[in-house]
């Protein structure tokens, strides 16, 4: 895979898991503030820029990236004016903190992908090492609120922080980063087996898959752990170049 191809399908993957989370989410939020359209419009858009070429792929993915930063400062106002402020309480209930940086990972990964003598594999593998640990801590936040009840939601708290030190430290030496892979193609893994896990979570409620239409509002959330894949996916591109590197 091309360090291109990768960005590509980065944001690809990025953008769709944002598409359907920040929908979801939002119309659980009724939308009562108009500007929770702007996410799930964005995220449509980016996507459809990935599919393309065309000379409007770099406005739209740098909105996107503009937006899912104002997205995080905005959710970080809506926890820190509750009662308790940034509290754990409010941590696990309020507007999720980090969901909004995907994102600004998927225009990211865009720009990157449409400036490749800029985005060079040394600078790209930092990158989607930062953002695997983020989405990692996201993850673990959200599991812990879920007492970690079932052992496989230690997963996405023990695997990816793994591979985004060795993604980190791919750079040193071709051997590093040839470790990186195994532990980059897990990660990819996780992306693609966490939803079915969290359908399985979903089937556990009261209701199941019966009472479809309330679980899917509750329930775990099916469209967040796609985001392992989408970074994994950027880090993938970057590896070839890196490992032939002396």
């Amino acid at each position: 895979m091309s360090p291109t191809r990768g960005l590509r399908a980065g944001a690809a993957v990025l953008s769709l898991a944002v598409l359907l989370d920040s929908g979801i989410e939002h119309y659980r939020g009724s939308f009562e503030n108009p500007a929770m359209v702007i996410a799930p419009t964005l995220a449509l858009a980016t996507l459809g820029m990935t599919a393309v070429e065309d000379r409007a792929a770099p406005y739209v993915f740098g909105a996107a990236l503009a937006v899912g930063a104002a997205g995080v400062a905005f959710h970080s106002y809506n926890i820190g004016k509750r009662a308790g402020g940034f509290d754990m309480l409010n941590l696990f209930y309020a507007a999720p903190l980090g969901a909004p940086a995907a994102l600004s990972l998927a225009g990211l990964f865009g720009l990157a992908a449409e400036h490749p003598d800029v985005a060079k594999p040394e600078r790209v593998a930092p990158v989607a090492a930062l953002a695997l640990l983020g989405t990692a801590a996201e993850a673990g936040l959200l599991h812990f609120r879920g007492a970690f009840q079932n052992p496989f939601m230690f997963a996405p708290v023990t695997l990816p922080p793994i591979a985004a030190a060795a993604t980190a430290a791919s750079g040193i030496s071709p051997l590093v980063a040839k470790a990186a892979r195994p532990l980059l193609l897990g990660t990819a893994l996780l992306g693609i087996a966490g939803p079915i896990l969290h359908a399985y979570g979903i089937h556990r409620n009261m209701g199941g898959w019966r009472n479809w239409s309330q679980m899917i509002l509750q329930g775990p959330p099916l469209p967040a752990p796609p985001a392992f894949l989408g970074i994994a996916l950027a880090a993938l591109g970057a590896l070839p170049a890196l490992e032939r590197t002396r």
